[in-house]
This record gives structure tokens, C-alpha cells and sequence, in this order.
């Protein structure tokens, strides 16, 4: 096994969620200067803005786009160029 490879400041850190405030925890080698207490122990932060709790893939919950108000929008606005 080659030396050196692997990085030196691999340590646990608290990633958290902005949109529904979940904090995970993982091991990382990211640098950031903010830090969070999480059950009385300080972890360096790292924000994200959407994680596995809030995406729409792993929640279940997709947005619902009005087609049909895009398509009326349309007509109306270029209703005027059809003969």
C-alpha cells in the first residue's frame, strides 16, 4: 500500500440541512471555519442545501408544476398572430 495516499485531516463533522434544519453527522476532510454543538460535542459545520431528508427523490414528495396555466399564458399571448 502506497504511504501518504489518504488525507490527514479525515475527522467527524456536522452537515446541515438549511431548508428543514437536519443535522447529520460524518467523517469528512472539508474545510470550513463554522462549528455547531451537537449532544454537547462541538463538530466543525458544513451547510447544505438540500440532503437526503429534504430532496424530492428520497421524500417522496415531488412539486406539482401548472401546465395547464403556462399553456393558457401562451395562447393568450399569442393569440394575436393566428389568422
Amino acid at each position: 500500500m502506497k504511504k501518504d495516499t489518504h488525507p490527514e485531516n479525515y475527522r467527524l463533522v456536522a452537515f446541515k440541512d438549511m431548508s428543514n434544519e437536519d443535522v447529520f453527522i460524518s467523517k469528512s476532510t472539508a474545510v470550513t471555519a463554522e462549528t455547531i454543538e451537537v449532544d454537547g460535542v462541538e463538530y466543525p459545520l458544513i451547510k447544505l442545501e438540500i440532503s437526503r431528508t429534504s430532496h424530492p427523490y428520497y421524500t417522496g414528495k415531488a412539486k406539482l408544476v401548472d401546465t395547464a396555466g403556462r399553456i393558457d399564458k401562451f395562447k393568450s399571448k399569442y393569440a394575436k398572430f393566428q389568422k
